[in-house]
């Protein structure tokens, strides 16, 4: 709301502004919805002046009209998709991850969240040569990991050190030190685009709850404002920044004995989409690759289709026994 003051315009001046005042017209959007006559008769304003005020005005603060076909296009510019390096995968989501929208992993301990994570970091890393800011909140990350599957995608030394030079690692593990984070990228983007080759195209959150859910308890009231927080900031980097925003989220169970993603109603309204990943024989040792990511939410896809997976396309190995989270 642009409130009308003297000098706003040119006519804008002490005796019409306070002619106008006098009529009630304290705003742009007064002057403009108002009868330009009658208000002349009414204010002892001239016609003349009040019209070349008002043509000003919407000259200055009228929103650019455009057609469907430019906002299109400026749609098309403007949004990137990102494969997750797991063919399956890409095509539950309409062909990877889209700039400018938020997509969430949920999903069981053991469902393969963390190494999906890591999976798409080295993908847009080594194949798609874009930079990745992954934020460790759960300590689900570990650095040998992360080797292990760039070496999965090449035996070079050069050009594995170049994809870990391009994922940088931040570990938070609390809400405000998320804040702070997210806040950091927001002020330091600039400087990246301007000084990188390849500005930032992917930022990774494993996990939400792990910073959300202690502050739920008992100051319900402020843990839900922080949550709104957290995720305005989310949504709004990934629109501002055309980046991609990928998080994981926890799984809870409903009353009806089923599985439902953690934090609730509120947050259900965050996520641009929603993946469900499971386990494909839940009987089987969590130590198998095979897994199950079914669509809960999308704009783009018809939801509870599924698609089967396999982990070893993201660069998980069973023959590494030492690394017992490797299906986490």
């Amino acid at each position: 709301m642009v409130f009308l003051r003297e000098g706003l315009c040119p006519g804008l001046t002490s005796d019409v502004m306070r002619a106008l005042k006098a009529q009630h017209i304290r705003t742009v959007l007064d002057l403009v919805a108002s009868d330009i006559e009658e208000l002349a008769q009414q204010s002892s304003i001239s016609y003349k002046t009040l019209v070349a005020v008002r043509r000003v005005l919407l000259a200055q603060y009228s929103a650019f009209p455009s057609n469907g076909a430019d906002l299109y296009e400026e749609l098309m510019n403007s949004t990137a998709i990102l494969s997750t390096g797991n063919k399956n995968l890409d095509k539950l989501l309409d062909s990877g991850l889209y700039t400018g929208e938020l997509t969430e992993l949920t999903g069981g301990p053991g469902s393969g969240k963390t190494q999906l994570c890591l999976g798409v970091a080295v993908n847009v890393s080594y194949e798609l040569k874009q930079n990745v800011l992954y934020i460790d909140s759960s300590g689900g990350f570990t650095a040998s990991r992360l080797l292990q599957m760039v070496k999965s995608r090449t035996d070079c030394i050069e050009d594995q050190m170049d994809a870990l030079r391009r994922i940088e690692i931040v570990k938070v593990f609390d809400v405000f030190k998320m804040m702070d984070a997210l806040q950091d990228l927001r002020n330091n983007f600039p400087n990246e685009v301007a000084g990188a080759c390849a500005p930032l195209k992917v930022l990774i959150v494993d996990s939400i709850p792990a910073v959300i859910a202690p502050v739920l308890g008992s100051k319900h009231a402020e843990g839900l404002s922080l949550m709104t927080q957290i995720a305005r900031e989310l949504k709004s980097l990934a629109k501002d920044l055309s980046i991609a925003v990928l998080v994981t989220n926890h799984v809870t169970h409903d009353r009806s004995g089923g599985m439902k993603p953690a934090l609730g109603r509120s947050w259900s309204y965050v996520p641009n989409v929603r993946v469900l990943l499971q386990h494909k024989d839940e009987a089987r040792s969590v130590r198998s690759a095979k897994r199950i990511a079914t669509l809960l939410k999308s704009s783009r896809q018809p939801i509870r289709i599924s698609k089967d997976f396999d982990l070893e396309d993201c660069g998980f190995m069973e023959e590494h026994p030492t690394d017992t989270d490797a299906g986490r």
